[in-house]
Formats: structure tokens, sequence, C-alpha cells
């Protein structure tokens, strides 16, 4: 791959019967933060075109950027934020419980970032394995006591921890099943790994809670793919394995839980999964027309948004925004919401303070700052973490300050 291309097939079922169904603004890959240094650099934007199948009715993205510029030099981690940590935490309790998982047992982490999720095994006694391309944090995480390959998981990766540390009863992937090119490899990967009883459990933002409640900004280039049960289902059989259960959960706005097993595993097939086909169904996500709609709705919120903040600017106040996560960078380009309206981003992940952001520039910086620029103002790009954030600074609102949330609606917080 030279930098970019565009897929012309379904990436779950190999049909090329594809319909453009949104076409959202072109951005630089989301985590692309840039240092002063950089700044006369500009920045390449790649399309945003999302495609519905008309064959299994999966919604993807068809503009894939090579993994190399997404990933290698990734700047998020989980454990910045007590919400993930405590989510996690919940996380490898109740699977251990649901599928008595043997102390001992072989966890391995796809995507396993700075090893938050491993930890929380580690802790109850298993043997674990984290897989992370992002070479700085795949390091990070091993000196931390999680051993960590820096590489994209694939069969051969899959063959070799198989051999050295044998089969896992547990392999995990979080908010990154969504993240890959040719989910066809992985999935024979994991079929290598996989303990004949063993499951495979991920975590992915859902399409049912990005169309509800129009939460667009979860699409950019390193999401490639916006998952439903039904699509899901399909492609799990077309290579020998079952869902067994689907299950909603609150992060990220609204995500699926989806466990897998070998075909004919030990785990019994729970109705969740016929049920959430059934809501999808309901909510027409198998037809393509239903996004087409989707469309003149996210336009709709960016008008409102950006004709207050145009109003605020007007009104001479100081503006400034709260997170700067990869969901940022969709929202801000599609919004047009750039320097002119925003002054600058605070964040409290040190990785991203005193960078700019990708494509507009913005600086990040500290949250120390809302005490000494004292915006007027605050809006809450990390929205899906807006009730901690307005409670931690709740002192801003008390002093007369302001917060703005853009989804899943436009609010203004006093």
């Amino acid at each position: 791959m030279e930098h970019y291309y565009k897929r012309d097939t379904c990436r779950l079922c190999g049909s090329t019967h594809l319909t453009t169904v949104l076409s959202l603004t072109p951005t630089p890959p989301a985590n692309n933060f840039v240092g002063a240094d950089e700044l006369a650099n500009k920045q390449k934007c790649y399309p945003l075109d999302l495609a519905f199948c008309e064959e299994c009715t999966h919604l993807q993205l068809v503009d894939v950027v090579d993994p190399n510029i997404l990933f290698r030099k990734y700047v998020y981690v989980s454990g910045t934020s007590p919400v993930f940590v405590n989510h996690f935490r919940d996380y490898a309790s109740a699977l251990t419980r649901s599928y008595a998982v043997e102390k001992d047992a072989l966890v391995v982490d796809i995507g396993s970032n700075d090893g938050t999720l491993l930890k929380f095994f580690k802790g109850m006694g298993m043997r674990v394995q984290g897989v992370d391309p992002a070479i700085d944090i795949a390091k990070n995480a091993s000196d931390q006591g999680i051993p960590t390959r820096a590489d994209f998981f694939n069969q051969t990766v899959a063959h070799e921890i198989s051999q050295e540390l044998g089969k896992a009863q547990i392999v995990v992937a979080n908010n990154v099943f969504a993240h890959i090119d040719d989910l066809s490899e992985i999935v024979e990967g994991i079929k290598v790994l996989l303990d004949d009883n063993g499951i495979f459990s991920f975590e992915v933002s859902y399409l049912l809670d990005v169309f509800e409640k129009t939460l667009f900004d979860t699409m950019y280039h390193e999401h490639l793919c916006y998952h439903s049960v039904k699509a899901l289902k399909i492609f799990f059989e077309r290579h020998g394995m079952e869902l067994i259960d689907a299950q909603r959960v609150d992060t990220h706005g609204g995500s699926l839980r989806a466990i897998a097993q070998l075909k004919g595993g030990s785990h019994p097939i729970k109705n969740s999964v016929n049920e959430m086909i059934q809501l999808e169904s309901e909510a027409g996500l198998d037809k393509a027309e239903t996004f087409q709609d989707f469309g003149e709705r996210i336009d709709n919120i960016g008008k409102e948004l950006k004709e207050l903040l145009l109003d605020l600017r007007a009104q001479g106040k100081r503006v400034a925004g709260f997170g700067a996560p990869a969901k940022a960078t969709t929202l801000m380009h599609h919004f047009g919401i750039d320097a002119s309206l925003v002054d600058y981003i605070i964040d409290d992940s040190h990785l991203k303070q005193n960078l700019y952001t990708p494509g507009f520039h913005i600086p990040v910086l500290p949250a120390t700052v809302i005490q000494t620029k004292k915006p007027d103002y605050i809006l809450i790009l990390a929205w899906n973490f807006a009730k901690p954030i307005i409670e931690k600074h709740s002192d801003f609102m008390t002093n007369g300050g302001h917060f703005i949330t853009p989804l899943p609606h436009v609010e203004v917080i006093s």
C-alpha cells in the first residue's frame, strides 16, 4: 500500500455490491498531532466515504490509510481515563465469572495498548500476552510487567504465541476490531490461538448507537467498520465461528460487546444475538437509504453548533475545547470548527499536551489553563466523558463558566 487506497469490496463478505451512503469532509489521520516544528507543513487529508454492503448489510469506510501511518506512533492510552480503567476492571471480572476461566489460563489481547485490561487478568492469576503495533506504548507496557509484542496481529503472530505459550482460553480485542482492513486474517489468527472451548470477546462502537444518537464523529480513518450484530453473525459463520452473546455497553457513547467461539464450542448461544438483530432491523440498519437520511441529521447538528460558536465569538467570548480524542478531528473538520472558533484544547494526556491538532493545528494544553486563561465557554469534544469532566471542573461553572456538549445534541450547560 502506498499510504492510501480505496477498496471496492465488502470487508466482511467480499461482495462488490457497495452503495456509497455518506461522504464526510476529508481529514488528516485523526491522531496525527504535530509539534511546533511541523506547523509549516500542510498535513495530507484523506477522504471519508462510507459504503453500505447490499449483501450482508455491513457499513464500512472504503478509504484505507496505511496502518503504519495510523498506529506506529499512537498517542492514545487507556490508562489515562479513570472511566476506562474501571470499565476494564469490570470487564475482566465479568468474563472470568461468566466463562469459568481457570487461574493460569492464557489471555491474549489484540491491540492491547498500555496493558490496562491485561493488568486485571494478570491480577486474577492468569498468564497474559499483549499484541500492539504502537512501538513506544508496547515497550512501556512490557516494562510495566505486561509482556507485549510490538506487532500487527496476524496468523503468523498467532502461531508464534501459540507455540510459545499454548492455547488461549480468552482472546480479547477492544476498540480495535473496527480498525483492521483484513478482518478475515485476524479471525483466522484467533482460530489458531483459541482453545477448543475458548472465547473471543471484543468491544466496538455499535452502529445502532451511532445511528440513534448521531455519533458520526466516531467515523475516522482508524475506524474502518461500523459493526452491526447481523453483519458480524454472517461474517463469523463464514469463518467457522459463531456469535454466542451480544450486549450493549455504554462506553464511547454506546458500544457492542460481542462474544464468539469456535463453531460447535461448549458455550450456549444466548437469545441476545437474535434480539439485537431484531432491534437493528426495526431501526432500518439493513437498508442503504437509512444512512443516506443520516447525513441530513448530521448537517443540522453542525449548523446549530457552528451558529452558536459564531454568536459567542461575535460577543467577544473566549471559547476553549476539552478533550482531544480522535473523534474530535472528524467533528471539527466536518463542521468547520477551526482556530477562529476555538482558541485551544484542554487534554489530560501528557502525550498530547503541547502538540497541535491534526489539520487545524489548534494547541493542546493541560487543564491548568482553565485557571490562567479563564475561558468563558468550554466545548466538550470528548463528549462521552462529559459528566466526569463537568464534575471534576465544577469550579469553572461556579465562577460563571459554561460547558457545551456537541453530541448527541447541542446543549449549553451552565
